[in-house]
């Protein structure tokens, strides 16, 4: 049973960029092959949601490989997207007191869907904990209106 959803993915306009690739690179560390993350498009400070995307290309470096002749979104870049949509949230809205938000582990995780190349993973994630030495963030990925994943996401402050 897919959990309850932390946002209805038809209630957001994904044309409304509030961050596009440069303001997330302004923020976020990852850069070429690992950058997973196009636009934010949703950030609501009360409720601590927020929501981005990623526009899954048949150029990107996993295609030739994760499953020739079919190729699928890896689940691990899944997991590696939704934790900079997390990221940029608690660096953007001063809940951060180090240099970058660490990937701290994953729980309950589940991929429900298939992401193929020419998809756009919306993510929508919801800060459950956030405190100074770990937060806790429940992400959905979505493909349309599909959930494809969720997963709880444990974010640790990082200095260089």
């Amino acid at each position: 049973m897919p959990p309850v959803l932390n946002l209805d993915p038809a209630s957001l306009d994904l044309s409304r960029v509030v961050a596009d690739q440069e303001a997330i690179r302004r923020v976020n560390p990852q850069r070429f092959e690992m950058e997973q993350l196009n636009a934010i498009v949703h950030v609501d400070t009360e409720l601590h949601i927020f929501a981005g995307y990623k526009d899954v290309r048949a150029d990107e470096f996993w295609v030739r490989g994760h499953m020739p002749d079919y190729p699928l979104f890896p689940g691990v870049l899944m997991c590696e997207a939704a934790a900079q949509l997390c990221s940029y949230y608690i660096a953007t809205h001063g809940l951060l007191q180090a240099d970058f938000v660490g990937f701290g582990g994953m729980e309950n995780v589940r991929f429900r869907g298939q992401v193929r190349p020419g998809d756009r993973l919306l993510l929508i994630g919801k800060a459950t904990k956030l405190n100074r030495r770990q937060s806790i963030f429940d992400v959905q990925g979505f493909v349309g209106s599909t959930m494809v994943f969720h997963a709880e996401i444990y974010g640790v402050p990082m200095r260089k």
